[in-house]
C-alpha cells in the first residue's frame, strides 16, 4: 500500500489568543498529528525544553542555516529570529504524520507560495478586552511589552481573511473540537484517501 503524503496545517493567532494551549490539547487527543519544531534565537524560558518546544540556536548558527536555504520561511519577531525547517517537515509528512506550523501571517504567506497544498487556520480571541486580559494574566511581561503585543495583535488579526479557516477561542473545549474537526475532515479528501486505501478501492471495484 502506498503511504499517503500527510497534510500541512499552518496555524496563526495573535499573542494571547491561546494557540499554543489549543494545539497541545489537540495533539494529546488526536493521533497522527504533530507540531513542527521551529528554530529560534530567542532565549529559552524556564519551562521550555530544547528540541521539544524549539530548537534554540545562536544567531550565527541561525544565519548559517538561512544561507544554506534550510528554511521554508524565517522571520524576525520582537527582536528574535524564527525559522521553519524544510527537512523535518518533509520527513514527518512522508511518514503520514499531519504537521502543524505555528507561524505568523507573513510566514503563512511564504509557506503558501512554496507549498500551495498547505491549509491555514487563524485563531481569534472573543474580544480585544479578553485578549488584553490574557496577556496581563501571563505575568511574564511588563506593561510596555503588553502594549506592544496588543498593537501587534491588531495588525496580525487584520490578515484573518487570508486563511482557509477561522476559529474563535471563546470556549476552549469547543475551539479544540473545531480545529480537530478541520483536520479530520481534510484527512477524508479524495486525494489522500485514494492513496491511503488504494488496495481496498481496487478490491472493492473488482
Amino acid at each position: 500500500m502506498n503511504q499517503a503524503k500527510a497534510n500541512l496545517f499552518v496555524v496563526s493567532a495573535p499573542s494571547g489568543a491561546g494557540k499554543t494551549s489549543l494545539l497541545k490539547k489537540l495533539i494529546s487527543e488526536l493521533n497522527g498529528v504533530q507540531t513542527s519544531i521551529s528554530h529560534t534565537t530567542r532565549a529559552k524560558r524556564a519551562a521550555e525544553v530544547d528540541g521539544v518546544d524549539y530548537h534554540f540556536v545562536e544567531p550565527e548558527a541561525f544565519k548559517l542555516l538561512v544561507e544554506q536555504e534550510a528554511f521554508y520561511e524565517h522571520a524576525e519577531v520582537f527582536g528574535n529570529h524564527y525559522g521553519t525547517s524544510k527537512s523535518s517537515i518533509a520527513n514527518q509528512r512522508e511518514q503520514g504524520i499531519d504537521v502543524i506550523l505555528e507561524i505568523d501571517w507573513q510566514g503563512a504567506r511564504q509557506i503558501k507560495q512554496q507549498l500551495p497544498e498547505s491549509l491555514s487556520i487563524f485563531i481569534l480571541p472573543p474580544s480585544k478586552q479578553e485578549l488584553e486580559s490574557r496577556l496581563q494574566g501571563r505575568g511574564q511581561d511588563d506593561e510596555a511589552i503588553i502594549k506592544g503585543r496588543m498593537d501587534a495583535a491588531i495588525s496580525e488579526m487584520s490578515h484573518y481573511n487570508e486563511y482557509d479557516y477561522v476559529v474563535i477561542n471563546d470556549d476552549f473545549e469547543q475551539a479544540v473540537f473545531e480545529i480537530k474537526a478541520i483536520i479530520v475532515a481534510e484527512r477524508q479528501k479524495l486525494a489522500i484517501q485514494s492513496k491511503k486505501h488504494a488496495q481496498l478501492l481496487c478490491n472493492l471495484l473488482e
